[in-house]
């Protein structure tokens, strides 16, 4: 579902082609105009990654083809904020969920996060759908004043959601707890 960034190969071209969309270009945080752009990008993204700034995956289907990217940008103090855009081809096929929860458990589990927050602009109906469909984020305009207001100085542009790792892991406890339910009753 997730792998490292890399320069070499179809990889670039393939992403590339879907980040330019019409409907995808607009909510990509770090915007590319030209390939030889995007390939300046990605390297800029490995080096920083490589410097504990961000964390930073593609996203790639059942076939191991590179459908997206999400990213875990400005890290600190144990919080950082997710970016990710999926290619239109694969929009409404579950893959933002999937990706969302591979980066939530190495996060979390494996690299010490706390706290995930998602600013999403208000106009962004199709992320803003995704985000209020996970059960384990909050909105968080209002219980994180002070980083909406940061977010929105200029004016209210954004929504903030938030995922904290305890929210997070309760729901995976829970959903595990169905399951063992769901085995004991089909035993």
């Amino acid at each position: 579902m997730l792998k490292k960034r890399e320069l070499i190969g179809q990889e670039s071209h393939i992403l590339f082609d879907l980040m330019a969309h019409p409907d995808v270009f607009p909510f990509v945080r770090h915007k590319a105009y030209s390939h030889d752009e995007f390939l300046f990008l990605i390297k800029q993204t490995i080096e920083a990654e490589e410097k504990g700034e961000l964390i930073s995956r593609t996203i790639i289907d059942e076939w191991a083809n590179p459908i997206g990217t999400i990213n875990l940008y400005d890290i600190k103090d144990g919080a950082g904020f997710l970016g990710t855009w999926i290619g239109k081809p694969y929009h409404g096929k579950g893959y933002n969920k999937l990706a969302k929860e591979a980066l939530f458990n190495e996060a979390f589990y494996d690299l010490g996060i706390e706290t995930i927050y998602m600013r999403i602009r208000k106009e962004n109906i199709r992320s803003i759908k995704a985000a209020e469909k996970l059960p384990y984020t909050l909105k968080a305009n209002k219980t994180k004043k002070s980083i909406f207001d940061q977010l929105n100085s200029n004016g209210y542009i954004y929504d903030l959601y938030e995922v904290s790792k305890d929210l997070y892991s309760l729901y995976l406890m829970r959903q595990e707890s169905i399951q063992d339910g769901t085995q004991a009753l089909e035993a």
